[in-house]
C-alpha cells in the first residue's frame, strides 16, 4: 500500500497554521504557544494512529504501538518539529508527518510488529530558541546534562524549565532514553538544497552527515556617544565584529573541501542609533565533510577572535556544540534502496550538508535517512516548498523498511 497524498497535504497545512507569523512563513519556537498548539495536533494523530503517545522530560513526542516480542527495543520514525524564524512548513515537520502516515499505514494494513514502532516529534533541533541545536535528541540519549539543561535560557533571559512549565509540561519527567529500548531510527527530510531537482531524482539515500560545530562569540568595547566620541579614541565592539566576521568567506576558502563558516545570528548591545556598541555576540557555524577540515576552521576562527583583542577590545570564543561527521547504517541504506527499487521510484545517494537529529543517534543505534526533492533547493525560508507526490513516495519507502524491521526474521 502506498502512502496518502491527500492525507499528507493535510497534514503539512494544518500544522502550517501553527505559525507566530502568519504569512511570513513558519515561526514555531520551542515551548511556545505555537509548539503546544502543534504537540496537542501531533498527538491527537497519535492516539489516532493507535499508538500511545508519552512525553518526556524535554517535551520529545512519542507514539508507540506496541510489539508481539515483550521488552524488544522500538524501531523508531520521525524528525523534529520547530522551525527556524520565518522558515517553511516543511523542514522537520515533513519527517513528523511521514513518521505520522507510517503509523496509519500500519493501522490501515492492521499490522502487528513483533517489534514495537515508535513515532518521534523531537523539539528544538534548530536552536532557534536556546541554541546550540539538536536538543531534544541530544537530550533524549543524554548528551546534554540536567545542569546545563536547566541553565538554557533564550535571548530575553527565560529559561528552558520555565517555558516548558508555562506550557504544560513536566521537565520531571524521564529524559535519558536507554539506547537498548531503540533498534532503529528512520528520518525523512527535505533535502533543502538543489540536488535531487536539477539531477531528476525523487529520493537521496543519505550515506553520510557533514560535521558541525558552532561557536558563540562575544566581542566587549566601550559604549559611547556617536557624535562627541572621535573615531581614534573608540573601543567600537561592532566594528571589531564586522572585522572578524568579514574574514569567514576566505578562511572557508582557504580550509577548501566544501568547508562552510556561516554566522547567523548577531546581537547589538545596546543597540541605540545614536550609541557605540559595547557588546557583540554573534553565532559562527563552521561544516565539512571530514573532521580535519572542522577542526582546522575552528582554531582558525578562535586565532582570529583572539586577534580583536586589542585597543579596549576583548574578545572571546564559547564552543556551543561540536558534533564530528557521521556515516549512517549501510544495512538500512541497502533497505532502503531496496524498497525504492521495489517501488521503482528513481533515486540517488548522497552525502547531508546540514546536521540532522541522525547524527545524534547514529552513535547509538542503527540510522537511515532519505530525502526528497527542495523546490529550487531553498530551505529556512517562507518559500519553502516540496512537492506532495514525493513525500509520498519517501513516506511509503520508510513504511516499507520500518515493516522489515519491525519483524521478527529470525
Amino acid at each position: 500500500m502506498k502512502a496518502n497524498v491527500q492525507r499528507i497535504e493535510q497534514h503539512i497545512e494544518l500544522l502550517s497554521q501553527f505559525t507566530s507569523t502568519p504569512g511570513v512563513g513558519v515561526t514555531r519556537l520551542t515551548y511556545t504557544m505555537e509548539d503546544l498548539h502543534a504537540r496537542i495536533y501531533i498527538k491527537e494523530k497519535m492516539v489516532e494512529y493507535n499508538l500511545v503517545v508519552t512525553e518526556d522530560g524535554f517535551g520529545n513526542i512519542f507514539g508507540k504501538l506496541d510489539g508481539t516480542i515483550p521488552d524488544a527495543p522500538s524501531v523508531i520514525v520521525g524528525s523534529h518539529f520547530d522551525s527556524v524564524p520565518n522558515g517553511g512548513a516543511y523542514d522537520g515537520a515533513a519527517g513528523v508527518i511521514v513518521g505520522l502516515e507510517v503509523a496509519a499505514l500500519f493501522k490501515e494494513n492492521n499490522i502487528k510488529p513483533d517489534y514495537p514502532l515508535e513515532i518521534i516529534a523531537l523539539v528544538e533541533e534548530e536552536g532557534s530558541r536556546f541554541g546550540g541545536g539538536l536538543m531534544g535528541s541530544r537530550g533524549m540519549m543524554g548528551l546534554l546534562s540536567m545542569e546545563d539543561f536547566n541553565k538554557l535560557a533564550d535571548k530575553d533571559g527565560e529559561l528552558a524549565v520555565d517555558a516548558m512549565q508555562k506550557i504544560g509540561l513536566d521537565p520531571e519527567n524521564i529524559k535519558k532514553r536507554d539506547p537498548k529500548t531503540i533498534k532503529a531510527f528512520l528520518e525523512l527530510h527535505i533535502e533543502q538544497g538543489p540536488i535531487l531537482e536539477e539531477t531528476g531524482f525523487q529520493i537521496g539515500v543519505v550515506e553520510a552527515i557533514v560535521g558541525l560545530t558552532q561557536l558563540e562569540v562575544t566581542v566587549q568595547g566601550q559604549a559611547g556617544h556617536a557624535g562627541t566620541t572621535p573615531m581614534d579614541r573608540r573601543s567600537d565592539a561592532l566594528v571589531s565584529a564586522a572585522q572578524i566576521i568579514a574574514a569567514f568567506p576566505q578562511l572557508a576558502k582557504d580550509e577548501g573541501a566544501g568547508t562552510v563558516i556561516t554566522t547567523g545570528r548577531l546581537n547589538v548591545y545596546p543597540n541605540g542609533a545614536n550609541v557605540i556598541p559595547d557588546k557583540v555576540v554573534f553565532t559562527v557555524d563552521i561544516r565539512s565533510g571530514k573532521e580535519v577540515h572542522v577542526l582546522n576552521a575552528v582554531q582558525k576562527v578562535k586565532e582570529l577572535v583572539d586577534s580583536q583583542s586589542l585597543g579596549g577590545i576583548h574578545s572571546s570564543c564559547e564552543q556551543m556544540l561540536y558534533i564530528e561527521p557521521k556515516e549512517l547504517d549501510e544495512e538500512i541504506r541497502s533497505l532502503l534502496k531496496a524498497s525504492s527499487e521495489t517501488l521503482e521510484i528513481p533515486y540517488c545517494t548522497m552525502n547531508s550538508g546540514a546536521g540532522h537529529d541522525a547524527m545524534v543517534f547514529s552513535d547509538f543505534t542503527a540510522c537511515g535517512m532519505v530525502f526528497i526533492p527542495s523546490k529550487d533547493g531553498l530551505s529556512h525560508c517562507p518559500e519553502e516548498w516540496s512537492d506532495s507526490s514525493h513525500l509520498a513516495d519517501g513516506a511509503t519507502i520508510i513504511y516499507e523498511a520500518a515493516k522489515q524491521l519491525t519483524e521478527d526474521k529470525i
